[in-house]
């Protein structure tokens, strides 16, 4: 055992997902970098997990971080899995350029993954070299502390270090490795992994895995693997709900990119709207529009359809009954996402009560803002600084649309509703504000704070993005220029996994 020399030497690592079966997993250790330095420390985020984060800013802590180093008591595994990749069936993919190190319980309690990606080649690389490039290592840093500020369920950053060599893809890039957090890395392909293979009894062990570590109530339930399918359902259609209220799309909703804890996972080519069309594709791999914008709810149940396929032998041996109990847990995922969906569309408008109407309301405005591209974020922002009776200060939101007249009438429709709201005027624009943000990582800015690191190593746009995403729904005045859509010439219509 190592000496404790930094505060994750000291920790008491577990390794629960370690401790299962060979089939599961390869353990190796990751592959040292050569001159490893800094680029962001989550202190908030080491808090939660019960470090002290001046023990964090050491050499022999970057150390860890950068995979020259194994802490005491971690276990470092490549995890294995398949997945469903734009529709078509891979048996094998698994952790190609990273390794979980082990889990750690947070100061609420909870068990949580940390894991190290772009830590070098594993048995799953598939030829690639298992590092990441220094932009991937911001995107999704940005992206997973953004989205946490939002309220999404996500994995998060622990901590992005530059490596000093450079990896090669289009061009030499700098490298980097990110510490990422999360509740688990149990996917459905892993379910599939195992599925397609015919290996019951390892079906079994991770199911019942999945059903310890996050559904211990549906242990107890007449039938825990069809009720491990519908709680896997339910989280999954409430994510997709949450994604949709602030204009996110995943970019690449693979089987293996859907975690069944139900947070977002695998930031790759994603995006979050600027003009709303509900066929909005960024992603530069999925040319035919899988997972577009408004295509996510429907993926999310097929990817769902495919877990269920793998549970089949563990749901009866009785294979029309499996099939049987299979489409009855997933009956609840669409009412489960449209009752999401609708609440959360009322609530951006600034409706606490539903009636009648409501859901025409809100289509008439989203049938508005595609027409005339209205952007996602400023409109509904806009929207919940407006007087609910007054219009003399509509010109914003009004100037948002090519026609300004096209809100007109929706506008005067809408504080007709408002009428019936018990809530004062200004309750009903408070709520509205948390909700409806002011910042979110609009692509323009995630290429900027990309191309700095990537281009000179600067990550002082990687760190006024974070100030501000940090506090999204504040107006922070200061920083108004990160709240306005992107120039011409600074759109983003294609985004990258960049691994």
């Amino acid at each position: 055992m190592h000496p404790p020399v930094s505060a994750l030497d000291s920790l008491p690592w577990e390794a629960t997902y370690a401790a299962l079966p060979a089939a599961f997993h390869v353990r190796l250790e990751p592959t040292p970098v050569g001159h490893p330095r800094w680029v962001q420390l989550n202190l908030p985020l080491a808090r939660q997990l019960g470090l002290d984060p001046e023990r964090l800013t050491t050499p022999e802590a970057l150390a860890v971080f950068a995979g020259n180093r194994v802490p005491a008591g971690a276990d470092p595994i490549a995890q294995a899995y398949a997945g469903h990749q734009f529709g078509h069936f891979v048996p094998q993919l698994g952790d190609g350029r990273a390794l979980l190190l082990g889990e750690l319980i947070d100061v609420d309690g909870v068990r949580r993954d940390i894991q190290l990606k772009g830590a070098g080649r594993t048995p799953f690389s598939r030829g690639g070299d298992g590092r990441s490039p220094i932009g991937p290592v911001v995107r999704e840093y940005l992206a997973s502390e953004a989205m946490a500020a939002l309220g999404v369920p996500t994995t998060r950053s622990l901590a992005a270090v530059a490596t000093g060599e450079t990896v090669w893809r289009q061009g030499p890039e700098p490298g980097g490795v990110l510490t990422r957090v999360a509740a688990s890395h149990v996917r459905v392909g892993t379910f599939e992994y195992f599925g397609q293979r015919g290996d019951r009894s390892a079906l079994r062990r991770l199911a019942d895995y999945v059903l310890y570590r996050h559904y211990p109530h549906c242990a107890q339930a007449p039938r825990p693997h069809q009720a491990l399918l519908e709680a896997v359902a339910a989280a999954t259609a409430e994510l997709i709900a949450a994604w949709m209220h602030i204009g996110f799309i995943h970019g690449v909703m693979n089987t293996d990119n859907l975690s069944v804890a139900g947070e977002t996972i695998d930031y790759g080519p994603f995006g979050f709207l600027d003009a709303f069309d509900p066929a909005t594709v960024y992603s530069s791999i999925d040319r035919f529009g899988r997972y577009a914008f408004d295509q996510q709810p429907a993926i999310g149940e097929w990817n769902l359809a495919r877990l269920a396929e793998a549970l089949l032998p563990l749901l009866d041996d009785d294979p029309d009954t499996a099939v049987d109990l299979a489409r009855e847990a997933l009956s609840g995922y669409r009412p489960r996402f449209e009752a999401a969906h609708r609440a959360g569309l009322r609530a951006k408008i600034g409706l606490a009560e539903e009636r009648p109407g409501d859901d025409d309301l809100v289509h008439d405005l989203l049938r508005r803002m595609a027409a005339e591209g209205a952007d996602w974020t400023l409109t509904f922002r806009r929207l919940s600084d407006l007087d609910g009776a007054d219009a003399r200060g509509d010109e914003p939101f009004r100037g948002g649309f090519r026609d300004p007249q096209a809100a007109d009438d929706w506008l005067a429709a809408w504080r007709g509703r408002l009428m019936a709201e018990r809530r004062s005027d200004a309750q009903r624009r408070a709520a509205m504000r948390a909700v409806n943000p002011a910042f979110v990582l609009r692509n323009h800015l995630a290429q900027w704070a990309v191309d700095a690191a990537t281009e000179r190593l600067d990550f002082a746009p990687m760190e006024r993005l974070l100030v501000v995403l940090g506090d999204p729904f504040s107006d922070q005045p200061e920083h108004a220029d990160l709240a306005r859509p992107p120039e011409p010439g600074q759109a983003v219509t294609r985004t990258f996994c960049g691994t």
